[in-house]
Protein backbone atom coordinates (compact mmCIF):
# COMPACT_ATOMS: atom_id res chain seq x y z
CA UNK A 1 0.00 0.00 0.00
CA UNK A 2 1.45 3.33 -1.04
CA UNK A 3 0.51 6.52 0.79
CA UNK A 4 -1.17 9.30 -1.21
CA UNK A 5 1.83 11.53 -0.43
CA UNK A 6 5.31 10.94 1.01
CA UNK A 7 5.52 11.15 4.80
CA UNK A 8 8.48 11.56 7.14
CA UNK A 9 9.59 9.21 9.89
CA UNK A 10 8.66 11.85 12.46
CA UNK A 11 5.14 12.24 11.04
CA UNK A 12 4.54 8.47 11.08
CA UNK A 13 5.82 8.20 14.64
CA UNK A 14 3.26 10.78 15.74
CA UNK A 15 0.40 8.80 14.17
CA UNK A 16 1.25 5.69 16.19
CA UNK A 17 2.79 7.54 19.17
CA UNK A 18 6.12 5.75 19.22
CA UNK A 19 9.85 6.47 19.37
CA UNK A 20 12.08 6.06 16.33
CA UNK A 21 15.68 5.61 15.25
CA UNK A 22 16.63 7.63 12.18
CA UNK A 23 16.51 11.11 10.73
CA UNK A 24 13.34 13.13 11.35
CA UNK A 25 12.94 13.64 7.60
CA UNK A 26 13.59 10.02 6.60
CA UNK A 27 11.09 9.36 3.76
CA UNK A 28 8.20 6.92 4.26
CA UNK A 29 6.22 6.05 1.13
CA UNK A 30 3.94 3.19 2.22
CA UNK A 31 3.55 0.01 4.24
CA UNK A 32 3.53 -3.60 3.13
CA UNK A 33 3.88 -7.21 4.19
CA UNK A 34 7.37 -8.61 3.99
CA UNK A 35 6.83 -10.60 0.78
CA UNK A 36 5.89 -7.45 -1.20
CA UNK A 37 7.92 -4.67 0.43
CA UNK A 38 9.85 -2.10 -1.58
CA UNK A 39 12.25 0.70 -0.58
CA UNK A 40 10.29 3.39 1.26
CA UNK A 41 7.91 0.86 2.82
CA UNK A 42 7.25 0.05 6.48
CA UNK A 43 7.31 -3.62 7.45
CA UNK A 44 6.42 -4.87 10.93
CA UNK A 45 8.08 -7.61 12.97
CA UNK A 46 7.25 -8.70 16.51
CA UNK A 47 9.22 -11.92 17.04
CA UNK A 48 13.03 -12.29 17.37
CA UNK A 49 12.90 -15.27 14.98
CA UNK A 50 12.03 -12.89 12.13
CA UNK A 51 14.11 -9.81 13.07
CA UNK A 52 16.90 -10.51 10.57
CA UNK A 53 14.47 -11.26 7.75
CA UNK A 54 12.70 -7.93 8.29
CA UNK A 55 15.91 -5.94 8.77
CA UNK A 56 17.45 -7.40 5.60
CA UNK A 57 14.28 -7.04 3.50
CA UNK A 58 13.73 -4.38 0.85
CA UNK A 59 11.74 -2.33 3.39
CA UNK A 60 13.60 0.73 4.64
CA UNK A 61 11.49 1.34 7.77
CA UNK A 62 11.10 -1.50 10.29
CA UNK A 63 8.31 -1.33 12.87
CA UNK A 64 9.82 -3.47 15.63
CA UNK A 65 9.33 -4.23 19.33
CA UNK A 66 12.99 -3.99 20.33
CA UNK A 67 15.76 -1.51 19.61
CA UNK A 68 18.39 -3.29 17.51
CA UNK A 69 21.33 -2.26 15.35
CA UNK A 70 19.80 -0.45 12.42
CA UNK A 71 21.21 -1.31 8.99
CA UNK A 72 22.66 1.58 7.01
CA UNK A 73 20.08 3.40 4.95
CA UNK A 74 17.17 2.24 7.11
CA UNK A 75 15.14 3.50 10.07
CA UNK A 76 13.31 1.94 13.01
CA UNK A 77 9.91 2.63 14.54
CA UNK A 78 9.99 1.29 18.12
CA UNK A 79 6.67 -0.10 19.35
CA UNK A 80 5.57 -2.28 22.25
CA UNK A 81 3.05 -3.88 19.84
CA UNK A 82 4.00 -3.66 16.14
CA UNK A 83 0.93 -5.67 15.04
CA UNK A 84 -1.40 -3.16 16.73
CA UNK A 85 0.45 -0.17 15.30
CA UNK A 86 0.58 -1.63 11.78
CA UNK A 87 -3.22 -1.85 12.03
CA UNK A 88 -3.35 1.75 13.22
CA UNK A 89 -1.49 2.85 10.11
CA UNK A 90 -3.76 0.81 7.84
CA UNK A 91 -6.86 2.35 9.45
CA UNK A 92 -5.32 5.81 9.15
CA UNK A 93 -4.48 5.58 5.46
CA UNK A 94 -7.30 3.20 4.39
CA UNK A 95 -10.22 3.92 6.72
CA UNK A 96 -13.44 2.04 6.16
CA UNK A 97 -16.03 4.22 4.44
CA UNK A 98 -19.66 3.22 4.32
CA UNK A 99 -21.58 3.41 1.07
CA UNK A 100 -25.24 4.36 1.09
CA UNK A 101 -25.91 3.25 -2.47
CA UNK A 102 -25.91 -0.05 -4.34
CA UNK A 103 -23.37 1.45 -6.72
CA UNK A 104 -21.05 3.97 -5.08
CA UNK A 105 -20.80 7.47 -6.53
CA UNK A 106 -17.04 7.01 -6.70
CA UNK A 107 -17.23 3.79 -8.76
CA UNK A 108 -16.32 3.90 -12.47
CA UNK A 109 -18.28 1.67 -14.87
CA UNK A 110 -17.06 1.18 -18.45
CA UNK A 111 -19.02 1.29 -21.70
CA UNK A 112 -21.22 -1.68 -22.51
CA UNK A 113 -20.97 -3.14 -19.01
CA UNK A 114 -24.13 -4.73 -17.59
CA UNK A 115 -24.74 -4.89 -13.84
CA UNK A 116 -27.72 -7.06 -12.91
CA UNK A 117 -30.07 -6.29 -9.95
CA UNK A 118 -29.07 -6.62 -6.30
CA UNK A 119 -25.34 -6.11 -6.86
CA UNK A 120 -23.15 -3.97 -4.62
CA UNK A 121 -20.30 -1.94 -6.10
CA UNK A 122 -18.16 -0.21 -3.46
CA UNK A 123 -16.10 2.94 -3.21
CA UNK A 124 -13.40 3.58 -5.81
CA UNK A 125 -14.20 0.41 -7.75
CA UNK A 126 -13.20 0.43 -11.42
CA UNK A 127 -15.01 -1.86 -13.88
CA UNK A 128 -13.91 -1.91 -17.52
CA UNK A 129 -15.84 -2.19 -20.78
CA UNK A 130 -18.22 -4.93 -21.88
CA UNK A 131 -18.38 -6.75 -18.55
CA UNK A 132 -21.37 -8.71 -17.23
CA UNK A 133 -21.90 -8.70 -13.48
CA UNK A 134 -24.73 -11.06 -12.57
CA UNK A 135 -27.14 -10.63 -9.67
CA UNK A 136 -26.12 -10.56 -6.01
CA UNK A 137 -22.43 -9.98 -6.68
CA UNK A 138 -20.63 -7.90 -4.03
CA UNK A 139 -17.60 -5.92 -5.15
CA UNK A 140 -15.84 -4.32 -2.19
CA UNK A 141 -13.98 -1.01 -2.16
CA UNK A 142 -10.96 -0.40 -4.42
CA UNK A 143 -11.46 -3.50 -6.59
CA UNK A 144 -10.17 -3.18 -10.17
CA UNK A 145 -11.88 -5.17 -12.94
CA UNK A 146 -10.65 -5.15 -16.54
CA UNK A 147 -12.53 -5.45 -19.84
CA UNK A 148 -14.72 -8.34 -21.01
CA UNK A 149 -15.02 -9.88 -17.55
CA UNK A 150 -17.97 -12.07 -16.54
CA UNK A 151 -18.82 -12.58 -12.86
CA UNK A 152 -21.65 -14.94 -11.96
CA UNK A 153 -24.24 -14.63 -9.20
CA UNK A 154 -23.29 -14.55 -5.54
CA UNK A 155 -19.56 -14.00 -5.98
CA UNK A 156 -17.76 -11.71 -3.51
CA UNK A 157 -14.62 -9.76 -4.39
CA UNK A 158 -12.59 -8.03 -1.70
CA UNK A 159 -13.45 -9.65 1.63
CA UNK A 160 -10.87 -9.35 4.40
CA UNK A 161 -7.82 -11.58 4.69
CA UNK A 162 -8.02 -14.54 7.06
CA UNK A 163 -5.05 -13.33 9.12
CA UNK A 164 -5.15 -13.18 12.93
CA UNK A 165 -2.86 -12.77 15.92
CA UNK A 166 -3.70 -14.87 18.96
CA UNK A 167 -4.06 -12.80 22.11
CA UNK A 168 -5.17 -13.81 25.63
CA UNK A 169 -8.58 -12.25 25.02
CA UNK A 170 -9.03 -13.85 21.58
CA UNK A 171 -7.98 -13.37 17.96
CA UNK A 172 -6.96 -9.95 16.69
CA UNK A 173 -7.35 -9.43 12.90
CA UNK A 174 -4.69 -7.88 10.71
CA UNK A 175 -6.67 -5.15 8.96
CA UNK A 176 -6.90 -5.55 5.18
CA UNK A 177 -6.12 -2.44 3.15
CA UNK A 178 -5.20 -4.05 -0.18
CA UNK A 179 -7.20 -4.71 -3.33
CA UNK A 180 -8.53 -7.35 -5.69
CA UNK A 181 -7.42 -6.91 -9.31
CA UNK A 182 -9.17 -8.84 -12.10
CA UNK A 183 -7.47 -8.59 -15.49
CA UNK A 184 -9.13 -8.64 -18.94
CA UNK A 185 -11.15 -11.59 -20.29
CA UNK A 186 -11.54 -13.36 -16.95
CA UNK A 187 -14.62 -15.47 -16.16
CA UNK A 188 -15.56 -16.05 -12.51
CA UNK A 189 -18.25 -18.58 -11.62
CA UNK A 190 -21.05 -18.38 -9.07
CA UNK A 191 -20.44 -18.20 -5.31
CA UNK A 192 -16.69 -17.59 -5.52
CA UNK A 193 -14.87 -15.61 -2.84
CA UNK A 194 -11.67 -13.69 -3.56
CA UNK A 195 -10.08 -11.94 -0.57
CA UNK A 196 -8.31 -8.61 -0.88
CA UNK A 197 -4.62 -8.25 -0.14
CA UNK A 198 -3.55 -7.19 3.33
CA UNK A 199 -1.53 -4.33 1.83
CA UNK A 200 -1.00 -5.45 -1.77
CA UNK A 201 -3.16 -6.97 -4.50
CA UNK A 202 -4.86 -10.32 -4.94
CA UNK A 203 -4.66 -10.73 -8.72
CA UNK A 204 -6.41 -12.91 -11.31
CA UNK A 205 -4.46 -12.86 -14.56
CA UNK A 206 -5.74 -12.20 -18.07
CA UNK A 207 -7.86 -14.91 -19.64
CA UNK A 208 -8.10 -17.12 -16.54
CA UNK A 209 -11.34 -19.03 -15.95
CA UNK A 210 -12.75 -19.89 -12.52
CA UNK A 211 -15.56 -22.37 -11.92
CA UNK A 212 -18.15 -22.08 -9.12
CA UNK A 213 -17.45 -22.09 -5.37
CA UNK A 214 -13.75 -21.26 -5.41
CA UNK A 215 -11.92 -19.55 -2.52
CA UNK A 216 -8.79 -17.49 -3.20
CA UNK A 217 -6.85 -16.11 -0.24
CA UNK A 218 -5.22 -12.73 0.30
CA UNK A 219 -2.27 -11.57 -1.81
CA UNK A 220 -2.40 -14.62 -4.06
CA UNK A 221 -1.39 -14.04 -7.68
CA UNK A 222 -2.95 -16.19 -10.39
CA UNK A 223 -1.31 -15.97 -13.81
CA UNK A 224 -2.66 -15.82 -17.33
CA UNK A 225 -4.97 -18.44 -18.87
CA UNK A 226 -5.30 -20.59 -15.77
CA UNK A 227 -8.23 -23.02 -15.46
CA UNK A 228 -9.57 -23.71 -11.96
CA UNK A 229 -12.45 -26.12 -11.30
CA UNK A 230 -15.04 -25.91 -8.55
CA UNK A 231 -14.47 -26.18 -4.78
CA UNK A 232 -10.78 -25.33 -5.02
CA UNK A 233 -9.32 -23.52 -2.00
CA UNK A 234 -6.16 -21.48 -2.58
CA UNK A 235 -4.54 -20.06 0.55
CA UNK A 236 -2.98 -16.63 0.93
CA UNK A 237 0.28 -15.43 -0.63
CA UNK A 238 0.43 -18.16 -3.29
CA UNK A 239 1.78 -17.71 -6.80
CA UNK A 240 -0.01 -19.66 -9.53
CA UNK A 241 1.98 -19.21 -12.72
CA UNK A 242 0.56 -19.02 -16.26
CA UNK A 243 -1.60 -21.75 -17.82
CA UNK A 244 -1.94 -23.86 -14.68
CA UNK A 245 -4.90 -26.27 -14.51
CA UNK A 246 -6.36 -27.10 -11.09
CA UNK A 247 -9.16 -29.65 -10.91
CA UNK A 248 -11.94 -29.89 -8.33
CA UNK A 249 -11.53 -29.89 -4.54
CA UNK A 250 -7.82 -29.12 -4.56
CA UNK A 251 -6.52 -27.30 -1.49
CA UNK A 252 -3.21 -25.49 -1.00
CA UNK A 253 -1.10 -24.34 1.90
CA UNK A 254 -0.04 -20.68 1.98
CA UNK A 255 3.02 -19.14 0.42
CA UNK A 256 3.68 -21.77 -2.25
CA UNK A 257 4.37 -21.47 -5.97
CA UNK A 258 2.75 -23.66 -8.63
CA UNK A 259 4.87 -23.64 -11.77
CA UNK A 260 3.73 -22.76 -15.27
CA UNK A 261 1.52 -25.31 -17.07
CA UNK A 262 1.32 -27.63 -14.07
CA UNK A 263 -1.81 -29.81 -13.87
CA UNK A 264 -3.18 -30.72 -10.44
CA UNK A 265 -5.68 -33.57 -10.32
CA UNK A 266 -8.82 -33.46 -8.17
CA UNK A 267 -8.71 -33.68 -4.35
CA UNK A 268 -4.97 -33.09 -4.21
CA UNK A 269 -3.43 -31.30 -1.23
CA UNK A 270 -0.71 -28.93 -2.44
CA UNK A 271 1.59 -29.01 0.58
CA UNK A 272 4.68 -27.48 -1.06
CA UNK A 273 5.83 -25.55 -4.12
CA UNK A 274 5.86 -27.61 -7.32
CA UNK A 275 7.56 -27.37 -10.71
CA UNK A 276 5.66 -26.51 -13.85
CA UNK A 277 4.99 -28.74 -16.82
CA UNK A 278 4.06 -31.83 -14.77
CA UNK A 279 0.87 -33.51 -13.54
CA UNK A 280 0.36 -33.99 -9.79
CA UNK A 281 -1.93 -35.95 -7.49
CA UNK A 282 -2.43 -36.92 -3.85
CA UNK A 283 -1.81 -35.69 -0.33
CA UNK A 284 1.01 -35.01 0.28
CA UNK A 285 1.36 -34.00 -3.34
CA UNK A 286 3.54 -36.00 -5.76
CA UNK A 287 3.80 -36.41 -9.50
CA UNK A 288 0.71 -38.35 -10.53
CA UNK A 289 2.63 -41.21 -12.17
CA UNK A 290 4.55 -41.79 -8.92
CA UNK A 291 1.46 -41.58 -6.73
CA UNK A 292 -0.65 -43.81 -8.96
CA UNK A 293 2.15 -46.39 -9.10
CA UNK A 294 2.29 -46.35 -5.28
CA UNK A 295 -1.47 -46.92 -5.06
CA UNK A 296 -1.26 -49.80 -7.52
CA UNK A 297 1.48 -51.42 -5.43
CA UNK A 298 -0.53 -50.98 -2.23
CA UNK A 299 -3.35 -52.98 -3.81
CA UNK A 300 -0.90 -55.82 -4.30
CA UNK A 301 -0.05 -56.08 -0.58
CA UNK A 302 -2.81 -58.64 0.31
CA UNK A 303 -1.69 -60.89 -2.56
CA UNK A 304 1.96 -60.58 -1.50
CA UNK A 305 1.09 -61.42 2.12
CA UNK A 306 -1.01 -64.39 1.00
CA UNK A 307 1.92 -65.73 -1.04
CA UNK A 308 4.31 -65.30 1.89
CA UNK A 309 1.95 -67.07 4.29
CA UNK A 310 1.79 -70.11 1.99
CA UNK A 311 5.54 -70.55 2.08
Amino acid sequence: MKFPNPYTLKQISKIIKCQYVGDDEFPVLGLNEIHVVEPGDIVFVDHPKYYDKALQSAATIILINKEVDCPEGKALLLSDDPFRDFNKLTRHFKPFKSSNAAISDTATIGKGTIIQPNCFVGNNVEIGNNCVIHSNVSIYDDTIIGNNVTIHAGTILGASAFYYKRRPEGFDPLISGGRVVIKDNVDIGALCTIDRGVTGDTTIGEGSKLDNQIQIGHDTIIGKKCLIASQVGIAGCCIIENEVTIWGQVGTTSGITIGEKAVIMGQTGVTKSIEGGKTYFGTPIEESRVKLKELALIKQIPKILETLNKK
